[in-house]
């Protein structure tokens, strides 16, 4: 084993069979953490981004902030009972990608499919940002490192996903639950003071908010409700990760789909009380807060704030106010939100790779996409999208604010075209069933999804209406663009297809084999690849040197009669001391002079057994390989020849599996080899 298939086993741990995939479903405990903690976390800035909407007109606004907690909530409620009905109805795991495809046309699910694959990069990168600023805003070492923190951050759960998805949801459980108690736990006391009248005010409670320029004065009727709209849809990031548990039911225990729709359940249950709960705490202890950007809007009896004032995040100046004290309560709550934010790009590292496999599958997109790997998890789409939200992190400099104008469009882009194609899918069910019972619950799904179609097609115009400008166009040019680059990858599987697919013509054989070896020297090598291609036995059959040096071509032509290998070897001059063209040119010449015969080509090839050694040979050959092989009518055969350090390494790996690792006995396999070894002994 070498220093990379170490590394690669430090780093994924030991290989998983394909038979061990049952091994690694979730029980419900564990779906939630892993499949929820997108939605989950978004309770840490969907609240921020309320209120930073609503200072756009002052502290006074802030009264509607509740309003448009419970209007968020509603429309969250009537998305989570839709989704429940989508696993029961589709649990093999294609989420809206498959309802979109399987009921509205290809084009739709093209279109759902760009629009989640941008949902979820920004997914990853919201979520790190997000905490990297909660980090900073907890550890001043971090501060103004904020992007490196981010990247780092990135790049450790792309290495804990690639271990595969239940080691991930074993790692994260716990924040995830430490944040659901915390957070919970926050407001409950928070609550009971305000019952009891001793609430304490927040450390932003004395600040004076500045109204934009042009907002100073009372908004008219139309301006309130522009503004409680850019507030609205601000506040429904909050529903983003609602529909990863659809895409990833297949990862659920049996029965897969009613463990999922209790998740959904649940999550509805806990991130509706949780962002209701941090909203109203905030209004009651006198928060006020603004974009980052806009501090200088922030005064202090009518003078500015000093310079380098940090504004905490909402949650944070609940948590410092509540527990003021007892500051183990404040870090556990600041701890767990930035970790829970970091956690929610897990959401994302579970529902990208099963998506992009899915479009593998389809033809949408590059097949290694729907490869699995070591543990069983598709790691090139991990990679790959941890690829993608690191370069949106630098890019936007890890600033939450600027990246969550991007994020909710593909989202309920997606949700809107999932909820037409249930409702498709109830009306052909309705068609084909004539069983009273079963008609009346597919009525009553059908009504559910209509309800959750309505309200979140409302709040995509508002969406669109009031961030288009503000950044959201760049979320639509990157769905277009994706979408373009899937019907391409379509086109080109589609038309690889057609060229492949064997007709009659292919059963026909060619009328003549001319077979070349290539040599360089009259060594062991060449002489096994000339024996190897005498076996075949061709029509005619030459050696071929490429002759840069009279003095080397004076003394293997020697050579080669004094063995006399029967076969003629054919020289071929090149003044400019080139290799690989005087031979392409050679196959080719032979292939025109018989259009229906086939040229076949033989080279020798050192097999070595470590990587430097690979550096140092079969240069020449790949080269070569990689001319011929865009040569029609030519056929290319590597005929290795194994160097002692290719015996050793082989060697090495068979001691390695013979060895008798932890485990191996738990899993019956020292007993099963002793077995083996009595019954051949026998």
């Amino acid at each position: 084993m070498g220093v990379g298939d170490v590394s690669k086993r430090i780093l994924l741990g030991r290989k998983l069979r394909s038979a061990q995939l049952g091994e690694s479903l979730l029980p419900k405990r564990i779906a939630l953490p892993v499949f929820a903690s997108d939605a989950l976390s978004s309770v840490a800035y969907a609240p921020d981004e309320i209120f930073i909407m609503l200072s756009l007109a002052g502290a006074s606004a802030y009264v509607w902030s509740w309003k448009v907690a419970i209007a968020v909530a509603v429309v969250m409620a009537a998305v989570i009972a839709s989704y429940r009905q989508t696993v029961r109805a589709y649990p093999s795991g294609g989420g809206d990608y498959e309802v979109a495809r399987v009921n509205l046309g290809p084009a739709a699910g093209a279109t759902v499919a760009s629009a989640l694959l941008v949902d979820y990069v920004l997914t990853v990168a919201v979520s790190i940002s997000a905490g990297s600023q909660y980090a900073a805003a907890a550890i001043p070492l971090v501060q103004g490192h904020e992007v490196a923190v981010a990247v780092g951050m990135v790049l450790l759960l792309m290495a804990v996903n690639l271990r595969g998805i239940r080691e991930s949801g074993l790692v994260f459980a716990w924040p995830t639950y430490a944040f659901m108690v915390a957070v919970l736990g926050m407001c409950l006391f928070g609550f009971g003071e305000l019952a009891m009248g001793d609430l304490p005010r927040v450390e932003s409670a004395d600040l004076e908010i500045t109204p934009e320029p042009g907002m100073e004065q009372p908004l008219t009727t139309l301006g309130l409700l522009f503004l409680l709209a850019r507030a609205f849809s601000s506040g429904c990031v909050a529903l983003t990760g609602v529909e990863t548990i659809s895409n990833g039911v297949p990862a659920f225990r049996r029965p897969k789909s009613k463990n999922a729709a209790t998740t959904l359940l649940l999550l509805g249950l806990i991130a509706i009380s949780m962002m209701v709960s941090v909203i109203v705490l905030a209004r009651q202890m006198g928060l006020k807060y603004v974009d980052p950007h806009d501090l200088d809007r922030l005064t202090r009896d009518g003078e500015p704030l000093p310079a380098g004032y940090d504004q905490s995040a909402v949650i944070a100046q609940i948590a410092r106010a509540v527990f003021h004290d007892f500051p183990p309560g404040f870090y556990l709550v600041v701890t767990v939100t930035a970790i829970i934010l970091v956690l929610a790009a897990n959401t994302a590292f579970n529902g990208f790779p099963v998506l992009g496999s899915l479009l593998a599958k389809d033809g949408l997109a590059p097949r290694a996409l729907g490869s699995r790997g070591d543990r069983l998890a598709y790691s090139n789409g991990i990679v790959f999208l941890a690829v993608l939200a690191i370069a949106l992190i630098v890019i936007f400099d890890a600033e939450t604010t600027r990246l969550i104008q991007l994020y909710i469009v593909g989202v309920f882009v997606s949700f809107n075209l999932s909820q037409a194609g249930m409702i498709r899918h109830w009306t052909r069910a309705l068609d084909r069933e004539h069983d009273p019972t079963l008609r009346r619950r597919m009525q009553r799904s059908r009504v559910i999804n209509a309800i959750g179609l309505s309200f979140t097609a409302v709040v995509l115009v508002v969406v669109l209406v009031t961030k288009f400008l503000a950044g959201a166009w760049i979320t639509v040019l990157a769905m277009a663009f994706f979408y373009v680059v899937m019907r391409g990858i379509k086109g080109h599987y589609d038309k690889v297809n057609d060229e492949l697919a064997a007709d009659d013509e292919d059963k026909v054989l060619p009328t003549r084999v001319h077979a070349i070896v290539l040599v360089s020297k009259l060594h062991k090598p060449t002489l096994r690849a000339l024996a190897f291609a005498k076996a075949t036995r061709p029509n005619a059959l030459e050696g071929v040197y490429v002759s840069v040096d009279q003095a080397e071509t004076a003394r293997l032509l020697e050579e080669w009669d004094r063995r006399n290998t029967g076969v003629p070897l054919k020289v071929l001059h090149s003044p400019y001391r080139e290799v690989v063209k005087p031979i392409v040119e050679y196959a080719s010449a032979i292939r025109r002079s018989n259009p229906r015969g086939v040229v076949a080509v033989y080279i020798p090839e050192y097999v070595v057994g470590r990587w430097w050694e690979q550096l140092l040979h079969n240069q020449t050959a790949l080269r070569l390989k990689g001319r011929l092989l865009f040569s029609p009518g030519v056929m290319v055969t590597s005929v290795p020849y194994q160097l002692r350090s290719s015996q050793i390494a082989q060697e090495r790996e068979e001691r390695d599996e013979r060895r008798v690792r932890p485990g191996d006995l738990r899993r019956g396999r020292v007993g099963q080899g002793r077995g083996r070894n009595r019954q051949i002994q026998r």
